[in-house]
């Protein structure tokens, strides 16, 4: 995948890949004058080739590259005053929770999460301080579906901002600005990497005034994505529709094997047509992606799979060439309260996995035998 074109023909030397701009500073060419760098905390010709491929890609009208995903979230959160509210989708990434109940409630700022696929109960939760709606969809990790269509309509009746992570989907499945969504969030580590080899995040904007405050307060603390690192998730998005069309097909064939296993209870993915969401999905979304959790019949169970494993790897993140399964009432909820994880269905029994780009038939292989007694 690639941006608009022509990006090649202002590469020094015609080079093909985009070079690494590895410096801090940009000389002037005289006074009150600028080559359009001036120092690479505000902003740098490798990642800025980056944020215009974004921009293209999510339908943007500008991108901001930060360190990770965690920063973009945080970039965002500055756009909010003290007492204000903001109404999430109750099945966050642990990680955002996390943020979202020390640093944004420092603040000031209050949240509340409820069930956004929902809409009557979006609609009663709603408070006179509330500013935002922040969603995820697919969820992590239960996959529920929020319509976006219906949220919009709900922010605009209470003159909302709509910010939705987009990190399981990616642009490749589903344009959320598009959808009625103000501002994008991606953890550029998981899909748009895709090699599991660097720590990315994004913030694409719909408007001008989001994006001059966002800007600035972006050069002000110096969450920027370093060249190198720029680099690597450009590498990372030429090959995004060819990794996410892999994935996505393994995917589809281990939820089906998953559904008839005797020893897994319930398989939440997308594609599968039972799946609650699925008719919104199909709606808003061109595809399912290669995000799959499920239930096994014991805690016990759960445990021996994740030691069991061979091709696919126990670890944290999602998205890479590599499959992976996660444990996460321990890992990516852990800092989610017991009673709301329960609440949930993240339970001891409960597992993710992202699928990776290996043969299906190895992968189904190894969890054939992981599942073993």
């Amino acid at each position: 995948m690639h941006g608009n074109g022509g990006l090649v023909e202002g590469h020094p030397y015609g080079a093909v890949s985009v070079p690494i701009f590895q410096t801090a500073t940009f000389a002037h060419p005289g006074i009150g004058r600028s080559t359009g760098y001036d120092y690479s905390r505000e902003s740098n010709p490798t990642r800025h080739e980056l944020e215009s491929v974004m921009s293209t890609l999510e339908e943007a009208d500008d991108s901001i590259a930060c360190t990770s995903g965690m920063a973009a979230i945080g970039l965002c959160l500055e756009l909010f005053e003290e007492g204000s509210h903001i109404l999430c989708t109750e099945d966050l990434y642990g990680g955002t929770v996390r943020m979202f109940e020390s640093i944004g409630e420092k603040r000031g700022v209050t949240f509340s999460y409820v069930d956004t696929s929902d809409i009557e109960l979006v609609r009663k939760s709603i408070r006179k301080e509330t500013k935002a709606l922040y969603i995820e969809t697919p969820s992590n990790p239960t996959m529920k579906v929020t319509d976006f269509a219906a949220m919009r309509e709900i922010a605009d009746e209470y003159g909302l901002l709509i910010i939705a992570d987009n990190t399981f989907l990616t642009p490749y499945f589903q344009k959320p600005l598009t959808l009625g969504a103000d501002l994008v969030v991606h953890s550029g580590t998981k899909f748009l990497g895709g090699h599991n080899d660097v720590l990315a995040g994004f913030v694409c904007i719909k408007g001008k005034g989001l994006s001059e405050k966002l800007r600035y307060t972006y050069k002000t603390v110096g969450c920027c994505l370093p060249p190198f690192d720029s680099f690597l998730v450009l590498r990372g998005i030429k090959t995004l529709s060819v990794r996410l069309e892999r994935q996505q097909e393994n995917a589809k064939k281990i939820a089906l094997w998953l559904k008839d296993r005797p020893e897994v209870k319930a398989v939440y993915y997308t594609g599968l047509p039972e799946h609650p969401g699925y008719e919104i999905n199909q709606k808003q979304a061109s595809g399912c992606g290669s995000m799959i959790s499920f239930k096994v019949d014991s805690e016990k169970r759960a445990r021996k799979l994740l030691e069991s494993v061979k091709l696919i790897s126990y670890a944290e993140s999602l998205g890479g060439v590599e499959s992976l399964i996660t444990y996460p009432m321990l890992q990516t909820h852990g800092d989610v309260p017991v009673e709301t994880r329960e609440r949930l269905g993240i339970t001891e029994d409960f597992l993710r996995m992202s699928v990776g780009i290996e043969n299906a038939e190895d992968l189904i292989a190894d969890l054939e035998q992981a599942l073993a007694e």
